[in-house]
């Protein structure tokens, strides 16, 4: 009989436990909702790009960081790079960025390095500290070597005769390697006396520019060797230097003989316009000219451009000189123009205007007056 009363004892206190587990199990599940309903703290997040590049010593290395609000944060984000490596230095702007609720900002990295800069790959960590709130994010960057840097100089044509009294012009054309700087010229010496010589424009980051020499009528006849050099810091900040000769010929025993040109089209900013020069020949026998060459001889502004101050001046037109056969023949007591004679426009001296910030307005509808000069030799 006493079996029979302990059994429904077994039974009774089981059904027990099971309400207590399942009352745990409840208790559970509600901690755990309050817990995910409660709001996330506020805090921040941080991007780089790129996420890693590779520049040589002495070059920049330029990232952007974005800094996004989290949990709702609100306030200013102070920015700062750790991990450079010596002779570096790191630059933020802005240095601080201000965040709403949910918003995001960015910020523009510059890392300087420096001729010394050790070579090798580093991990820099980029930080954002608010008070309490921080973050961080890793960019990689490599420092290399530098890659040689020089450039050369070709000038042409590498001979010009004229008459004293007239305008020699040259293309001088660079060829840059790892060069980006910008290059200064100058003639070093052979100058004939009461002759001047400029480059346009000088110093130049481009490719070319033009030299012209300016001579006397009273210059003395002669052959003259012209010196040139060009200089400008290569990407370490050392200055290199390259050369260059070219000869002008002064003689009066040449054949008289007149040039003008007229442009096909109303010069705009940046747009080139061919050039067709006429010879006109004088003497009774036919000449062979050779040698032409074209300069800005002077801009004459409209009366609105000078009343208003605008500027326009010969420095905001570029000259391509002539670039088609030699020699020219002119019948003797006539004239013959370029396109007369043949030569393809693409050869004609080519006037492009600049397009610059300064001269959209001072240039528009000037009068551009141009010098010529070349040497002619009688048959």
């Amino acid at each position: 009989m006493s079996r029979k009363r302990v059994l429904p004892a077994i039974r009774s206190a089981s059904a027990a436990t099971k309400l207590l587990l399942a009352a745990l199990l409840l208790l559970l599940i509600t901690a755990a909702a309050a817990y995910a309903a409660q709001p996330a703290k506020p805090g921040i997040t941080l991007q780089v790009s790129p996420a890693s590049q590779s520049v040589e010593r002495g070059a920049p290395a330029k990232y952007t960081v974005s800094v996004t609000s989290t949990g709702g944060f609100v306030g200013a984000v102070t920015l700062s790079a750790s991990g450079l490596p010596s002779g570096t230095s790191a630059a933020f702007a802005p240095a601080s960025v201000t965040l709403t609720a949910g918003s995001a900002a960015t910020s523009a990295i510059t890392v300087t390095t420096t001729s010394s800069t050790p070579v090798g790959s580093y991990t820099l960590t980029v930080s954002g500290v608010s008070g309490k709130v921080n973050g961080s994010v890793a960019a990689g960057m490599t420092v290399n070597y530098p890659i040689s840097s020089s450039f050369s100089m070709n000038v042409t044509p590498a001979s010009v005769t004229m008459a004293p009294g007239s305008t020699a012009a040259y293309t001088v054309a660079l060829t840059r390697t790892n060069f980006p700087g910008s290059v200064t010229f100058a003639v070093n010496g052979g100058l004939p006396a009461g002759a001047s010589a400029t480059f346009t424009p000088n110093p130049t980051t481009g490719n070319t520019s033009t030299l012209q020499i300016t001579t006397a009528a009273t210059t003395a006849d002669g052959s003259y060797a012209l010196y040139l050099v060009g200089s400008g810091p290569n990407p370490g900040g050392s200055t290199q230097y390259a050369y260059a000769s070219v000869q002008l010929v002064l003689s009066t025993s040449g054949k008289a003989f007149t040039i003008t040109g007229n442009l096909s089209g109303l010069l705009a900013p940046g747009k080139s316009l061919p050039l067709d020069m006429t010879l006109s020949n004088p003497n009774k026998k036919s000449l062979s000219v050779t040698n032409l060459t074209v300069t800005v001889q002077s801009v004459t502004r409209t009366s609105h451009a000078v009343a208003y101050n605008l500027p326009c001046s010969s420095a905001d037109y570029a000259v391509t000189q002539y670039a088609g056969p030699y020699p020219l023949a002119v019948p003797g007591s006539g004239s013959a123009s370029l396109s007369s004679l043949g030569v393809a426009s693409s050869a004609w001296p080519q006037v492009r205007m600049l397009d610059t910030a300064s001269n959209q307005d001072g240039c528009k509808s000037a009068t551009v007056t141009f010098a010529y000069s070349g040497s002619g030799q009688g048959s």
